[in-house]
């Protein structure tokens, strides 16, 4: 666990009053204390109640899992047990934890002999469950040395899990004790020409002077700091849904006007744009502590990463930017990543899309050639059996000898065009012959691509259980 996970398993052990409000990051790690099993989390009356678990009780006096391996050898007899009782269950025994922990085990199974698992259309709490065996695998360590296990939600909900090479891009953050701090200016003298423009924007960071000055050195800092590490910085537009429309009134052309409390800046990280906003916290707070709170706040993260600091008792902005910039920076290798992996699920598309169109036009083709087989049988089935006609016919015709002679013609007539007409029909009349081959057309296609569309792999799925 990391340093706030373990400081908040601590408070909690030793405190048995209702927790107080929490921000993000320990809403975080107080979800990710009770999927270890260690807490359990209520809510009640708008109160939150959050209790250590007897595994968690554990971990706080010995500072390792029950359920570690590395310390298996090393449990502790309980009194029941030492008076020769049945030994209590512990997390790992309980029926949800063995469950959670045979499915790892298939898991990181199926992972050693194919590398990646998809799982098509999965649900939201199936989704949940694939998480929490991928952790599991993680903290018991059932993952190989070396590798370790990624997910990715694909473009078509498919989930995709992956062991690959290199350690988790967690083990290469560091601690928020070890970020270093920002320098902050206290005067904003040649400011950059990012921050120069917002500062001489009146239509944003509306709020009080002191607010707007403290905010738009907060900015200038944080561009210093981007800058020094090789990124960039640029501006970012406000969107025409915050503009007023321009119109002109008695000869007097009056611009399009908005009015914003946030200020708004792009980081650039190796190639990846950023969004950071500025603005206070509470502006419509009659509480002047809340009102001169600011925030900081980067765009939602797919991985549900931090996307929030704000000024509290125990810090200000200006000490945690160091922070905000790791942040991103960490966001960055991340979607390196989701990008190196989406590239390599994009290949993995068009080389099964492609083994997919040849299996389907070769199905296609025989699929035809067993149509006209069948077509030609339907036929020679008719003639045979009209040929079996005009034979009982001209049978018929032999032995009238007590007909009319012109009725007699008439029939012999009709015998001779029948007879022309079954050889017409007949398709062994001559010898038949293999029928040319030809591209199927994309429609003769679809009832065996297996959910796959003709007209390419990144293409709308026609259903499920695509290959």
């Amino acid at each position: 666990m990391n340093e706030r996970q373990l400081t908040l398993l601590g408070q909690l052990a030793g405190s048995e009053e209702p927790n107080a409000a929490w921000d993000p990051g320990e809403w975080r790690s107080a979800y990710a204390l009770r999927d270890r099993g260690l807490i359990t989390i209520k809510r009640s009356g708008g109160e939150v109640h959050a209790q250590v678990t007897e595994a968690g009780t554990f971990y706080t006096q010995n500072g390792h899992h029950p359920d570690d391996p590395a310390h298996a050898e090393g449990r502790k007899i309980t009194k029941e047990e030492s008076r020769g009782g049945r030994p209590s269950a512990t997390y790992g025994d309980r029926p949800v934890a063995r469950a959670r922990r045979t499915k790892a085990t298939e898991l990181v199974q199926r992972l050693i002999a194919e590398k990646r698992v998809t799982i098509t259309q999965p649900d939201e709490p199936a989704v949940t469950e694939w998480r929490r065996a991928i952790d599991y695998a993680k903290r018991h360590a059932l993952v190989p040395k070396g590798k370790r296990i990624e997910r990715l939600r694909m473009w078509n909900r498919d989930l995709q899990i992956s062991l690959v090479d290199g350690p988790h891009l967690n083990s290469l953050r560091p601690s928020p004790h070890d970020v270093p701090p920002v320098r902050v200016p206290t005067q904003l003298r040649s400011p950059h020409p990012v921050v120069a423009a917002l500062r001489d924007d009146e239509g944003r960071l509306v709020m009080p002077a002191a607010l707007r000055r403290r905010s738009l050195l907060l900015l200038q800092g944080l561009t210093a700091e981007a800058l020094s590490r090789g990124h960039e910085v640029k501006g970012h537009r406000v969107a025409d849904r915050y503009r007023s429309h321009a119109y002109t009134h008695e000869g007097r052309h009056h611009p399009s006007r908005y009015s914003r409390r946030e200020g708004e800046l792009t980081v650039c990280v190796s190639g990846f744009d950023y969004t950071v906003t500025i603005q206070q916290e509470a502006p419509q707070s009659t509480d002047p502590e809340r009102a001169g709170r600011l925030v900081v706040e980067l765009g939602y993260s797919r991985l549900n990463r931090q996307f929030r600091w704000a000024d509290r008792k125990r810090w200000r902005l200006e000490g945690i930017l160091g922070a905000v910039l790791q942040e991103l920076e960490v966001r960055a290798m991340e979607d390196a990543q989701r990008k190196a992996d989406e590239e390599r699920a994009k290949v993995d598309r068009e080389i099964r899309w492609r083994t997919a169109m040849e299996q389907a036009k070769e199905q296609a083709g025989q699929a035809r050639f067993a149509e006209i087989l069948r077509a030609e049988t339907r036929d020679w089935q008719e003639a045979t059996a009209l040929n079996a006609y005009c034979d009982a016919l001209d049978r018929r015709l032999k032995a009238a000898t007590d007909r009319d002679e012109a009725e007699v013609a008439s029939a012999q007539q009709w015998l001779t065009w029948a007879r022309r007409y079954v050889r017409s029909r007949d398709p062994l009349t001559q010898l038949p012959v293999m029928p040319a081959a030809r591209e199927p057309k994309l429609e003769e296609l679809k009832p065996y691509l297996n959910g796959w569309s003709p007209n390419g792999p990144e293409a709308h799925r026609l259903g499920y259980g695509a290959g």
